[in-house]
């Protein structure tokens, strides 16, 4: 099965082009973006599918199998890739950050796959390694602006469990006057999440910088605050 799973999984999605999805799927994107038209929900379906038809099922194979899916440049292909390279978790190993990173230069053109490879993928690889948090901070220099929001969103769902404060506050100084509105968002983005459980911390934080943080930014990471904080965050 694996060494012919991907024309396999290339013909399923043909089969599987919604007209009215790929019709709408540009107005997502300021860039220009390769997709079939599939529905989210029938490419999750299509990757659950075919990672359990996969043998045997390790950790490099997959890996290798998600990197021709890159290739394509196709955005449904590159949302199985990343759901395979995070079904392998358990698998994980510090090699990996290289890999990840290697992917986010390589393959991720917009936020989309950004997110998705970042949400949970590296996330995920973060919270089993936390010493790479130290490497992770060092996207946000990079020129590439998919690096540099992959260092915001990679903290997301940790930000929402209540760790790695201190880094997401790093990271969000580094990245407080970004010029690109996606990198913006996404800091901005990941502060929200942070003041779920660390609602006092974020808004001192806010408070501290909103004469520096791009208003983009700044309507994020207040977004879940009480009414009173936020009115205090947006006077001028």
């Amino acid at each position: 099965m694996p060494d012919d799973i991907i024309s396999i999984i290339k013909k399923d999605l043909v089969q599987n082009v919604d007209e009215k999805t790929k019709n709408n799927y540009q107005r997502f994107f300021k860039e220009e973006v390769k997709c079939y038209g599939v529905k989210s929900s029938v490419v999750g379906k299509l990757a659950k599918k075919y990672y359990e038809e996969i043998k045997p099922k390790n950790k490099r194979e997959i890996f290798s199998l998600c990197e021709e899916l890159l290739k394509s440049d196709y955005c449904e292909e590159a949302f199985i890739a990343f759901q395979w390279a995070y079904l392998v978790r358990k698998d994980y190993d510090e090699g990996d950050f290289q890999v990840f990173e290697n992917w986010i230069k390589k393959y991720v053109n917009n936020w989309a796959k950004c997110d998705t490879l970042c949400n949970h993928t590296v996330a995920s690889f973060i919270e089993q390694f936390p010493e790479y948090i130290e490497r992770l901070k060092t996207w946000t220099t990079s020129g590439n602006r998919w690096l540099r929001r992959a260092a915001a969103v990679t903290l997301v769902l940790p930000a929402r469990k209540g760790m790695f404060l201190e880094d997401i506050f790093e990271i969000s100084d580094s990245l407080l006057q970004d010029e690109d509105d996606l990198v913006r968002k996404g800091y901005g983005w990941m502060l929200k999440e942070a003041s779920k459980a660390h609602r006092q911390e974020v808004f001192e934080y806010v408070m501290k910088n909103k004469k520096e943080m791009p208003r983009t930014s700044l309507r994020y990471a207040i977004e879940k605050l009480p009414g009173d904080m936020r009115a205090m965050a947006m006077e001028k």
